[in-house]
């Protein structure tokens, strides 16, 4: 395992960067805050880059760690770089995954503290839903105007921990005094829509308008109840003062990173904030943002939310694959992942290859990294650049773990010479005042490749409802299985004449877009059977075991 890298001071990282010390709020030495007015410095927006990846597997990506790699890359030829990025989860880091900061030389430092209560983020933004949820209930309690249908309440409660005992609960047990009985239930923090609102919004202002734009609940008159109507909208803004402003850290090479925001690709858009991405384009040429999960899911919503609401214009798409990935939508099982099979990996690419076209439908070709790891060889990694070529995609082998920035060089000098051709700006998939139906069968038929949508009876009933409030002209979130293209979760590689179905709808009108759901999709996670948490310690003052494994 590779040693901690020691931080620079952070004044320094900030420095590098052009930010006056004036707007920086320092959280120790390793880490600080942004204030939003460094964005206004005149200077010319840097050229933004998205990294996504090919379908996920249980053999990993690596994006994260191939978007900080590709920084550092970038930094070693000279070019002034930055990241934005989502800050991690506990509710991951202390179950399935481990640490979200990267792996082997292409690290976020400091990791421990990034991956644990880093700023304060993610408890201001449970804190501030929480009081939300409060306020609903102690609005049921006094009976006062609106009166709330205590079966019609739409606002959950979160933690940022998995735990599926909390999925459904029944609150105000113990008589009179303790509340209003009712069913309701937990989401993990990253579903929260405060999330998502936090990590669209533009500015203080902004982030208020959508505050107060929260659907909360329908009254017994079948009217809707939103946060501003609750007088809560203050007290949230003065819970989410700080966690507005941007994060700084750095890589373990100390490349400037903006850490801010976390929303899940498969629930909500899956990019950090816009905040923190034009903090970073106003202080750097390059800035390397990824999107959650594979492009069909955060990477689609990236371009058809987040640039579209934020005036947004990516110069270039960076498109993760493995080997190992490939052997596994080739139907090789992860134990045998180790084996040389050249076979397995041509069997895989149908689902890089559509990946590639569904870059190309928002009229952008991505440049191809193989995330290279140990035990690929030659043939195989053969196979992968052969199939590039005959797409007409660039490729790059990245060695960035074992590496570091020296093994992002290639893939550095790759996206700047894809990127420095002319471009034109993204074709959405869709436009927004389209009727929600052909904006779920341009996404449908377009990333996933389905050939049929069917609506069950409640969607068709909440779809219907939507249109009574004017909620159609939004975008759509679409929440589904990220292991596949499909909604069926077991159905890897690139499956073919496969409908979806629609079963519910979620309006999260603050933070501007309404969730289709597809399948069974877990707002709250569980851990499971042996949690990441139970490797994890405390020895002589250092974090052991957070970075999976």
């Amino acid at each position: 395992m590779s040693p901690t890298p020691v931080p620079r001071p952070i004044g320094e990282v900030a420095a590098d960067l052009g930010v006056r010390p004036e707007h920086l709020v320092p959280y120790g030495d390793d880490k600080a805050k942004i204030r939003l007015e460094a964005r206004d410095n005149g200077r010319a927006p840097g050229k933004l880059v998205l990294v996504s990846a090919i379908t996920p597997t249980s053999a990993g990506e690596g994006k994260t760690t191939t978007s900080i790699g590709l920084a550092q890359g970038m930094a070693k030829i000279g070019k002034k770089v930055c990241l934005a990025l989502r800050e991690p989860s506990l509710g991951p880091t202390f179950g399935l995954k481990g640490g979200a900061t990267g792996g082997g030389k292409s690290v976020l430092v400091p990791t421990a503290d990034i991956n644990l209560h880093f700023t304060g983020d993610f408890h201001a933004i449970t804190s501030a839903n929480n009081l939300l949820a409060s306020i609903v209930d102690n609005h049921l309690y006094h009976g006062k105007k609106p009166r709330i249908d205590s079966r019609r309440v739409l606002w959950r409660r979160v933690i940022d921990l998995n735990d599926r005992a909390l999925r459904h609960v029944v609150i105000g047990l113990g008589g009179k005094l303790q509340g209003v009985p009712r069913e309701t239930g937990f989401d993990i923090t990253p579903a929260s829509e405060i999330m998502a609102v936090l990590c669209l919004a533009e500015d203080a202002d902004d982030l208020r308008a959508r505050l107060a734009r929260l659907l909360v609940a329908f009254t017994y008159r079948n009217e809707p109840v939103t946060a501003a109507e609750l007088e809560a909208v203050g007290a949230m803004m003065v819970l989410l003062r700080d966690a507005l402003m941007p994060n700084l850290v750095q890589t373990g090479e100390g490349v400037p990173a903006m850490v801010h925001g976390g929303p899940f690709a498969n629930i909500a858009h899956g990019c950090n904030s816009v905040i923190a991405t034009k903090m970073a384009m106003a202080h750097s040429d390059w800035v390397i943002t990824e999107a959650g999960f594979g492009f069909d899911l955060g990477a689609e919503k990236f371009f058809d939310i987040k640039c579209v609401s934020a005036g947004l214009n990516p110069a270039a798409v960076v498109l993760v694959a493995t080997v190992r990935a490939l052997k596994r939508h080739g139907g090789v099982p992860k134990a045998e992942l180790d084996k040389p099979d050249p076979q397995a990996v041509e069997r895989g690419l149908g689902n890089l290859r559509k990946h590639v076209e569904n870059i190309r439908a928002f009229g952008e070709t991505p440049v191809v990294a193989l995330n290279k790891f140990g035990g690929d060889t030659l043939d195989e990694i053969a196979i992968v650049r052969e199939a590039c070529q005959a797409m007409g995609a660039p490729f790059a082998v990245s060695d960035i773990f074992d590496k570091g920035g020296d093994g992002g060089i290639e893939l550095a000098e790759t996206l700047v010479h894809h990127a420095e051709k002319a471009s034109g700006p993204f074709r959405p998939l869709y436009d927004w005042s389209e009727p929600v139906k052909v904006k779920i069968g341009k996404i449908a038929r377009t990333m996933y490749g389905a050939t049929e949508i069917a609506y069950t009876k409640p969607a068709e009933r909440q779809l219907k409802r939507i249109e009574e409030l004017d909620y159609d002209n939004l975008p759509v979130c679409m929440a589904k299985t990220p292991t596949s293209l499909t909604d069926d979760p077991t159905l890897a590689g690139r499956p073919t004449d496969f409908g979806i179905t629609v079963r519910d709808f979620v309006v999260s009108a603050g933070a501007g877009f309404v969730v289709p759901m597809l399948g069974d999709i877990m707002r709250m996670p569980g851990l499971p059977v042996t949690p990441q948490a139970s490797r994890m310690d405390l020895e002589g003052g250092d974090v052991k075991g957070l970075l999976g494994g």
